[in-house]
């Protein structure tokens, strides 16, 4: 009798256990979908991209977990921020810029975590396709390179030679210069080019090429030069060149005109892809996106400083972004 009521409590006393554990188990578990958000700085197209992505997360009926990573241009801190998700369970992993998306396909290379990465301008270059990118998609911020050069001319229908500036590391800003050069090449346009390696190179570089009699500067979606375009169009605009670049927040911070990536619109893209992955589809069924349609924005203020008179005809289309008095409609 004794032995049978004993082996009754040893069971009850098992069974209660193992509920206590599964409930503990499930208590913990979080049944939000992780994503790590990770740019390599600090500049207003990134960080444009990285709200707007949180923002459209937040407002979708799935749970998501979000944790935002900022390598403030230490490129081995991007790695290790990127490692630090890989090992903290990141469900989904969302790269911004092309440098970060590279690093992330390194870091998860041996894993089937889907990288949604966003702004590349050259998904192909930068090896972010092909058989060994299965787990890979996102949204490219390309721009066609016969709009760059119909955007200068659109303003400057007089112009003789345009000046291409970019950072030589980064492999999503020569991708763009070289197109534009190849369309130069074919269709008799001068031009000169200036790469930096550091910022600490810019003033020069610029100065270089009004130099060399340039009439027009131009820049696409560069990061390193984006955090520093005040100083890029000082140094322009003191000889009254204007300053073309890829991105309406790079009009926002001192650029005179661009056709380019509106990063609200890219955000929004991302996100919904990060979504559908969340959802269940695979990335190799999302094949990467871009842009159908490119904004167009203009700089009142810095086409008064470069005294620039822009017609009405200049300007149908564009939307002002920053106006004379240096109101800006940035974000609006």
């Amino acid at each position: 009798m004794m032995k049978k009521f004993l082996k009754s409590m040893l069971v009850m006393t098992m069974t209660a256990l193992t509920l206590t554990s599964v409930v503990g188990c499930s208590s913990e578990k979080s049944d939000k979908v992780k994503v790590a958000i990770v740019q390599p700085m600090t500049h207003t197209s990134l960080d444009q991209i990285r709200e707007t992505i949180i923002s459209e997360l937040n407002s979708s009926e799935i749970e998501f977990e979000i944790v935002q990573e900022n390598a403030n241009g230490d490129t081995s801190t991007l790695s290790s921020l990127l490692e630090k998700a890989r090992t903290e369970g990141a469900d989904i992993v969302v790269p911004i810029a092309t440098s970060t998306a590279q690093s992330a396909k390194t870091v998860f290379d041996t894993t089937s975590t889907p990288i949604v990465f966003a702004a590349v301008s050259d998904p192909a270059a930068a090896g972010l396709v092909g058989d060994d990118c299965a787990n890979i998609t996102g949204v490219s911020n390309n721009i066609p390179s016969a709009e760059i050069v119909k955007l200068i001319s659109n303003f400057q229908p007089e112009y003789q030679k345009i000046g291409f500036l970019y950072t030589s590391s980064e492999v999503n800003s020569v991708s763009t210069i070289n197109a534009a050069k190849a369309y130069c090449d074919e269709n008799n346009i001068a031009y000169e080019e200036a790469s930096i390696s550091n910022l600490s190179e810019l003033q020069t570089a610029v100065e270089s090429l009004i130099s060399k009699g340039v009439d027009a500067l131009y820049t696409g979606n560069d990061n390193s030069i984006a955090s520093a375009m005040s100083a890029y169009t000082d140094t322009a605009y003191a000889k009254g060149i204007p300053v073309y670049c890829g991105a309406d927040s790079m009009v926002a911070d001192g650029g005179f005109a661009t056709i380019g990536v509106d990063y609200v619109q890219l955000g929004k893209q991302v996100a919904d892809m990060v979504v559908k992955i969340a959802g269940g589809t695979k990335p190799s069924d999302l094949p990467y996106e871009t842009l159908s349609e490119y904004a167009k924005f203009v700089n009142l203020q810095a086409a008064d400083t470069l005294g620039l008179e822009l017609t009405d005809e200049m300007t149908d289309g564009y939307t002002v972004l920053v106006e004379k008095d240096g109101t800006s409609h940035f974000g609006e």
